[in-house]
């Protein structure tokens, strides 16, 4: 077994985790797991990816941060985390929304879904993280930006994920993961010609209290038997090929 090396802990030591928004379902599931095979306990702190950084700067002690690659990567430079204990887990693409049982959309072409979201009443999108970012470029680049203004949901945790199942938005455009963990209908991902993916990394923190388990809970997120959670989260495992 992959937690063998670690040992039980004699008792609930605490592994202390900041993790992005979009890998919430998937470190819960496998943190449970965790927590049974070694006995310690996860703590985990789940916020949108630029506030990782955020509270990592600010002084927040942690031993294993999950964020967006790019911020992992900027936290390594920093010397916030160690470049050897590091590792790529898991992307999403972007992906669209709608409520159960509304109408589906059609967005299988640019065109298709460039008039999805004008017939759209109102879209929820990451206020900070890298889709909600990706988003607004996209609507630039598809010339509808000063129409849309009016309809956009800037949100972020839980309250993007329940922005359309609570009715606060129609629709929603996120990480695929961030859609489904909603319990909003997945309407699929965007068209090739404008998808783009958001990859998650995880590292040890430098000063981490716990850094031998955190390096244990690496390996679970990134072994064969994490595979079919991510799937379930709609992720996929490593980086895009």
């Amino acid at each position: 077994m992959i937690l063998c090396a670690l040992g039980l802990a004699a008792e609930a030591t605490e592994v202390k985790v900041i993790a992005a928004n979009p890998m919430k379902a998937v470190v819960q599931q496998l943190g449970a797991q965790f927590e049974r095979d070694t006995g310690y306990k996860l703590v985990t702190t789940f916020v949108s990816g630029p506030v990782v950084k955020r509270e990592i700067d600010a002084g927040e002690k942690f031993d294993l941060a999950i964020s967006a690659t790019p911020i992992i990567g900027e936290l390594i430079k920093e010397g916030k985390i160690d470049a050897g204990n590091r590792a790529d887990v898991a992307y999403a693409g972007v992906g669209v929304g709608v409520r159960s049982g509304a109408p589906t959309p059609d967005i299988g072409s640019v065109e298709a879904f460039k008039r999805a979201l004008l017939h759209a009443k109102s879209v929820a999108y990451s206020a900070e993280g890298p889709s909600g970012v990706y988003f607004k470029g996209m609507l630039d680049r598809l010339g509808i930006a000063e129409q849309m203004k009016p309809k956009l949901k800037p949100m972020s945790g839980d309250a993007l994920t329940k922005a359309v199942p609570s009715g606060e938005a129609e629709m929603i455009i996120s990480a695929t993961s961030d859609i489904i963990a909603g319990g909003t209908v997945l309407v699929g991902p965007l068209p090739p010609e404008l998808q783009s993916y958001v990859r998650f990394a995880a590292g040890v923190g430098t000063n981490a209290k716990e850094a031998e388990a955190a390096k244990v809970l690496i390996k679970l997120l990134t072994a064969p038997a994490a595979v079919p959670i991510m799937n379930a989260n709609g992720m996929e495992p490593g980086t895009p090929r």
